[in-house]
């Protein structure tokens, strides 16, 4: 699995995001930015997250995911 593949996923999957996902192996960081996450616990974005590649980590196609989520706010911000 790739990058891309893990960045298409995340952005079909949650309305109007941007995913910045990076691979070391079979090791994922996903920056993950979207309007969705405005109120949400962190938890909760974590989870939105999850849910869309849940059966890549089952498979052993994802060993390990870190999530990063972020309003755009909050990316400007970071910028």
């Amino acid at each position: 699995m790739d990058t891309d593949e893990v960045k298409r996923i995340i952005e079909a999957g949650i309305e109007g995001s941007e995913a910045i996902v990076t691979a070391d192996g079979n090791k994922y960081t996903a920056t993950v930015i979207s309007d969705v996450f405005e109120g949400k616990t962190m938890v909760a974005e974590q989870k939105m997250v999850y849910a869309l590649l849940n059966e890549y980590i089952q498979s052993g196609a994802i060993h390990a995911l870190t999530i990063r989520a972020f309003t755009p706010a909050e990316w400007a911000e970071k910028q």
